[in-house]
């Protein structure tokens, strides 16, 4: 998949929350206004693979399309990967014509070398960014070779790499990034990007002396965009602001050599140690 501009991801599998009304609010909006939007569904693998037909059959309802253009498994079981029945289901409905094409949402660097390894894995989503970048080695080459398409996630480790965050900040009780710091309940990796709070505080300051005026977060999704091989990123955002913060992004200079250099040596000398081993 090549790169595109922008992308719509929409929460539609079983036990998800965008309504078929919001779904199409947020593709209406979107049409007009960027040049390329994607009709995707997130699923889970709680379900037995016999259920993935009737899966498909609520996204496309909940998107309001006839065929959405992307289904990706959201982080399944590392059994998963050798299962050749899940992949055959997921091959059958596309054969079916009921979703154009699956990717698979990872955890490790591993599971995603496994996923591309599939023929007809047409994406995989992964945590990527400054504070995240052993994917460069061997998955983003991996899959240019293969063709698939690279999904960045957590693009902002959490909103570390916002800049707005210090050591005295806290989040509510319900806020992941309060109750999940150690891994309590899922993978550490999705919160902060597995990067000690403080620590990840401290480096996103040494990041964002190399913004240059911008912000913090438009340099970090440069960052993204500017590795070979990702088809597109995927910030959250609470408000329209945050919206065209992120979009803006694209529009600046891609980093010189001396700004990736400066991010190598922060990476190697206050993260690498507490992620790069690890996923």
């Amino acid at each position: 998949m090549g790169r595109r501009r922008s992308e719509l991801e929409f929460p539609t599998g079983p036990g998800e929350t965008t309504t078929h009304d919001e779904a199409q609010r947020a593709i209406q909006d979107s049409q007009g206004r960027s040049r390329w939007s994607l009709r995707a569904s997130r699923w889970s693998l709680d379900s037995p693979v016999c259920e993935h037909g009737s899966w498909a059959d609520r996204s496309r309802a909940n998107l309001g399309v006839e065929v959405p253009d992307l289904v990706q498994l959201h982080c399944p079981p590392a059994p998963v990967f050798s299962d050749p029945r899940v992949f055959d289901a997921l091959d059958t409905l596309v054969q079916e014509q009921r979703i154009a094409a699956y990717g698979v949402s990872v955890e490790t660097c591993e599971e995603a070398l496994s996923a591309i390894a599939r023929p007809h894995v047409a994406t995989v989503q992964l945590i990527l960014n400054v504070f995240r970048r052993k994917p460069l080695e061997r998955v983003l080459p991996a899959a240019i070779e293969a063709g698939v398409g690279v999904i960045a996630r957590v693009p902002l480790a959490s909103g570390l790499l916002s800049g707005k965050y210090d050591e005295s900040t806290t989040f509510a009780p319900e806020d992941h990034r309060t109750y999940n710091r150690q891994g309590e309940a899922f993978d550490i990796g999705e919160t902060f990007s597995g990067v000690p709070f403080e620590i990840g505080v401290r480096a996103a300051r040494s990041v964002a002396t190399y913004a240059k005026g911008a912000p913090t977060a438009q340099l970090a999704l440069r960052w993204i965009l500017d590795q070979p091989g990702v088809s597109a990123v995927i910030p959250g955002a609470r408000n329209a602001s945050q919206v065209r913060g992120n979009t803006a992004a694209a529009d600046l200079e891609p980093l010189s050599a001396d700004v990736l250099d400066a991010l190598i040596d922060i990476y190697d000398k206050e993260i690498r140690e507490h992620v790069h081993d690890r996923w």
